[in-house]
């Protein structure tokens, strides 16, 4: 197990452009974060010091119930280390996917929360810049968490980030992809737009898998509604999802739009009036060549990581371990898993066998994968994370995750993937299935 200061650091819970991130246990409190890893030579290298610095300030300031907390921000001699809440509820995206999707009232109740969130932040200057239904995460009380508000859209100089490394540019606005310099708060409100639509239709307004097609959809904004949408969902849609920035309804006009004031609770919160402490931003960003925290990383070389019992209790939301591999609960999500009982040296060979087969470049090393490969539709790159970890003798849980490109690729990738390495993968009998034993994911 590596300890990075106070934090016990365990599997790796997320990956993107810039960043990973980490499950880790503050040993002094008890307390579960999720530590976001950013590698110092890239945030020097592309120049971001002086933006990342403000945008982790301002999330430090920012207190917002269906926001999540920025806890402090630490720094090894090549990492930072950015401790936030950990969320255990999941994405708000596999619930769309599990349901196919949502009811009107329940669509309403996350769209209220969302834009109570973005205009709370909007009012200090911050914008996102990379909402969608992957970025939205929900509680253990089923309330939505916007995730990496004002971080997932790093630099703006020198890099075409928001339609090349945030995946698929399906939720943005018309104005961004022209590359003409845009209002962050009039693109944030059509994003928020397009996620209303795929609550409530369980797919998304612009899905074209040729790249020119969608761009021209997404400028005219050449959509149509369901015929189950009611009249005020429609008509406020229609006007979220207006190409023109200048017209578009604003989040005001939407708080007193009739549909959206149906059942209506503002949210409550004080935390703006805190007490918040930017020293440790402060102390990183300043002088990022010498501050540091120990740092302390296990040897890889002798054999998988073994999975400890506060890692598992918490990847199974409980103490039931079945939901470690319950593929009825896993099977849609980003973040997935399955078992063997094959060693681990002959699981990690088969996975680099099939993923070549399926065309896909292999990066292995020390029972960890990263399978690269382009999206179907060639916007950008495809990428998938897994790791092999040793839960108990002679078993295996092999942990697969999306690294880069777009969710419902991944999920295509994960059928395919499984029905190919099938015979490696541990069947329970049904016998002991039901005696609450555990299951395969795949």
């Amino acid at each position: 197990m590596r300890k990075v200061g106070k934090y016990e650091v365990g599997r790796t819970i997320g990956e993107g452009t810039f960043a990973k991130v980490k499950f880790a246990q503050n040993t002094e409190t008890g307390e579960n974060v999720a530590m976001k890893v950013m590698a110092k030579s890239t945030i020097l290298r592309h120049k971001m010091v002086d933006q990342i610095k403000r945008e982790i300030s301002i999330m430090k300031l920012v207190r917002h119930p269906n926001i999540i907390r920025l806890r402090e921000v630490l720094a090894s001699r090549t990492k930072i280390y950015i401790i936030l809440e950990f969320i255990t509820g999941g994405e708000l995206f596999d619930k769309i996917v599990d349901q196919c999707k949502l009811s009107e009232r329940e669509s309403r109740r996350y769209f209220q929360q969302l834009i109570d969130a973005v205009d709370y932040c909007h009012s200090k200057g911050v914008f996102h810049r990379d909402l969608k239904p992957e970025n939205l995460l929900l509680d253990a009380q089923g309330n939505l968490k916007i995730s990496d508000f004002g971080l997932s859209a790093l630099p703006q100089q020198g890099v075409d980030l928001l339609h090349t490394t945030c995946g698929t540019p399906n939720y943005v606005a018309p104005e961004v992809l022209s590359h003409n310099g845009y209002n962050g708060a009039a693109a944030d409100v059509w994003s928020c737009g397009v996620i209303l639509y795929v609550l409530m239709a369980g797919y998304r307004p612009f899905d074209e898998t040729d790249l020119a097609n969608l761009y021209r959809k997404i400028n005219v904004a050449d959509f149509s509604c369901p015929s189950w949408f009611s009249a005020g969902a429609r008509s406020l849609i229609h006007r979220i999802l207006d190409p023109d920035p200048e017209s578009r309804i604003t989040i005001q006009a939407i708080r007193n739009d009739p549909w959206f004031r149906k059942n209506y609770v503002p949210v409550r919160h004080g935390g703006e009036y805190e007490d918040v402490n930017l020293d440790d931003v402060h102390a990183v960003f300043n002088d990022i060549e010498d501050q540091y925290v120990s740092e302390q990383k296990e040897d890889n070389d002798m054999g998988p990581l073994i999975m400890n019992a506060f890692e598992m209790i918490t990847l199974s939301q409980g103490l039931n371990l079945s939901a470690l591999f319950d593929r009825r609960q896993d099977y849609v999500k980003r973040q997935t898993r399955f078992v063997s009982r094959k060693p681990a040296k002959v699981i990690i060979s088969t996975m680099e066998a099939v993923a070549e087969y399926m065309g896909l470049k292999v990066h292995s090393r020390n029972y960890k994968m990263r399978l690269e490969g382009i999206s179907a539709n060639n916007t950008g790159q495809f990428a998938v994370a897994l790791e092999v970890f040793e839960v108990a003798p002679s078993l295996f849980m092999v942990d697969v995750r999306k690294a880069a490109g777009d969710t419902l690729e991944y999920h295509k990738f994960y059928k395919n993937f499984c029905s190919k390495i099938e015979h490696i993968i541990w069947k329970p009998s049904d016998s002991t299935t039901k005696s609450g034993s555990l299951r395969t994911s795949c």
